[in-house]
């Protein structure tokens, strides 16, 4: 009886899979570039402002009052008061990419603290750190806005305010929702026998699995926040004059934009293609920040 004969086939060699940060991966994405190139451009003008051959948002030219057409002085015309339209767009920038980041940067701090209690402790934290976000998230948050701006007045201080009361609900629902699963985990397991501190696995252990949906939702809400801020100027609720306010340009022509579209269609453009910027690179991190 013949011996069956094996044949064993040579092992194949895996080349190693290369892991690539997730910030790295946004720049391989379209949309991420895209979003990113129209927020720098913003960025960079802002920051260049007071460089540029541009007249101070504030002067007013007597001899060029009203006056839509565009010239060498004045490149995008002058509003009803005689202020240079570009000047006072490139100049509102700086306002918008102050106000809003550092806006939605202290809704976040204060989201991710009222989260991680709610989700880590939760039981009698839970319960009222929930109703509470229950009574803010029932407000409408245009609605909510207004009642806040209206009722402390308008400033920087009073705008972050708001945002932070309007948006930390929000935030902290969704730190609470990871937390909840994170905190079953085996290395929480493992830090706990280590007898470690619940701030150290707070924010050790649990933050850093928390980052990639809450940068995603927080360029997303750098959006929403321009948009209010917005309307907020729109509605003469916005930063006080003299500053340049986007929305404040839009509503100074309400009465007058059959003569001066170009007062209102570009700070219109201005305020659409940065929130556009902020969600296309949201839509990217999302991607790149896929498990």
């Amino acid at each position: 009886m013949a011996s069956d004969r094996i044949e064993t086939l040579p092992a194949t060699r895996r080349k190693p899979v290369r892991r690539t940060s997730g910030w790295l991966r946004i720049f391989g994405s379209r949309t991420a570039v895209i979003g990113l190139i129209l927020i720098l451009v913003w960025v960079v003008l802002a920051i260049l402002a007071p460089v540029l051959p541009i007249p101070s948002p504030t002067d007013q030219d007597v001899m060029a009052i009203a006056d839509p057409t565009p010239s060498p002085a004045h490149w995008l015309g002058t509003d009803i008061l005689g202020r240079d339209i570009l000047s006072r767009l490139i100049f509102g920038a700086r306002t918008v990419l102050v106000v809003a980041p550092l806006s939605v940067a202290v809704a976040v701090s204060v989201g991710i603290l009222i989260g991680m209690l709610s989700g880590y402790f939760g039981g009698v934290v839970d319960m009222l750190v929930s109703r509470l976000s229950d009574v803010i998230l029932a407000f409408p948050v245009l609605v909510l806005y207004v009642i806040l701006i209206a009722n402390i007045g308008p400033s920087v201080l009073n705008i972050i305010i708001a945002t932070t009361i309007a948006s930390a609900p929000g935030i902290g629902r969704i730190v609470r929702g990871l937390v909840l699963d994170l905190k079953e985990r085996d290395y929480v397991a493992a830090a706990r026998l280590r007898a470690e501190s619940t701030l150290y696995i707070m924010i050790v252990e649990l933050l850093p699995n928390c980052r990639g949906p809450l940068i995603v939702d927080a360029c997303l809400r750098l959006g929403y926040t321009i948009i209010t801020i917005g309307i907020l100027g729109f509605l003469g609720l916005g930063l006080p004059p003299p500053n340049p306010d986007w929305g404040g340009m839009v509503r100074e022509t309400t009465t007058v934009i059959s003569v001066w579209p170009l007062m209102s269609v570009a700070p219109s453009i201005a305020i659409v293609s940065l929130v556009l910027g902020f969600n296309l690179l949201a839509d990217g991190m999302r991607e790149a920040f896929k498990p």
